[in-house]
């Protein structure tokens, strides 16, 4: 199967920044992109009026694609784009399309919370279920937002790329996410800064005698499992500077902290499912919610 970008598009402001985010992403993965339209026949009623019928809705439909292609080639010279027209239920069919594709890319109504494609339950949806990762891009989002400022302080899609901000449990520090995190740092020529919230002891909350080296050491071994896990990627990517952020505290806050500078956070979705099926863990779900930055969920065992 080919590797391909893949976006959930249905006309929305958001759903066209992550089209425009797609095609930048598949210019540096050296990928086309497949605009994936989905939609929903329309009810008999509807298909039925003298204004609107079957056909008028589907021609509408569409055009989504269609012209959304032709911005992009304009735009991305150089980016192969395809398009999808599906019927169908809208996150069914994008967890399907994500099977195939090295990512999917959906929209995110900005910073109030996951909005997100068609309605925030689909993005939700799709992000719980893929196998593959899922990208998040906010309304609004610009190609600059991306990039440090330039030497007379604008904001400059030809300058450096802001950091990349890895979300990392250091007691299940899965491969695939690890290695997500440091292709894209790789690709876009910029740092890793690597974020680990922990909690202290419950003895901190009853007031023990402050004993130096008592308070320190649970931030010592803290950081030094954190340095253990990313040392191999290190060698692996040594051209990849990478700074380790470990601190006590909420790991979705300091993700959430750390994205306002950040171009790309990327969080894992751990594959389990219980008897409410598929879910999203807490510190995902906030950081989708509030991120500044686009935001790859990657799914891992």
């Amino acid at each position: 199967m080919p590797r391909i970008v893949t976006v959930g598009l249905d006309g929305s402001p958001e759903s066209r920044a992550a089209a425009e985010w797609a095609a930048r992403e598949a210019k540096l993965l050296g990928l086309p992109v497949r605009l994936v339209h989905v939609w929903e026949p329309a009810p008999e009623p509807l298909a039925q009026a003298p204004l609107l019928g079957a056909e008028t809705y589907r021609d509408w439909t569409e055009r989504v694609p269609r012209e959304a292609a032709e911005g992009l080639r304009l735009r991305h010279p150089g980016v192969e784009v395809r398009t999808e027209h599906l019927p169908g239920r809208p996150a069914e069919i994008l967890t399907d399309e994500a099977a195939d594709a090295e990512l999917l890319v959906l929209g995110s109504r900005a910073l109030g919370g996951v909005g997100g494609f068609l309605a925030g339950s689909v993005g939700l949806s799709v992000v719980a279920h893929a196998e593959r990762p899922v990208v998040l891009v906010r309304a609004g989002e610009q190609a600059a937002d991306e990039h440090e400022m330039d030497p007379a302080g604008i904001p400059s899609a030809a300058a450096a790329f802001r950091p990349v901000v890895l979300g990392l449990d250091t007691a299940h520090p899965d491969e695939d996410l690890i290695r997500f995190a440091f292709e894209a740092a790789a690709r876009r020529g910029t740092s890793l800064r690597v974020v680990h919230g922990w909690y202290p002891p419950l003895y901190y909350g009853y007031g023990v005698p402050a004993d130096a080296e008592l308070l320190t050491s649970p931030g010592v071994a803290e950081a030094a499992v954190l340095t253990e896990a990313l040392c191999p990627w290190r060698r692996k990517y040594p051209d990849v500077e990478v700074a380790e952020v470990s601190r006590p505290g909420s790991a979705a806050e300091l993700l959430v902290d750390a994205s306002r500078e950040a171009s790309l956070v990327v969080v894992g979705r751990r594959e389990r499912r219980n008897s409410l099926g598929a879910r999203i863990g807490h510190v995902t779900h906030a950081v989708l919610h509030h991120a500044a930055a686009p935001v790859a969920v990657v799914a891992h065992a």
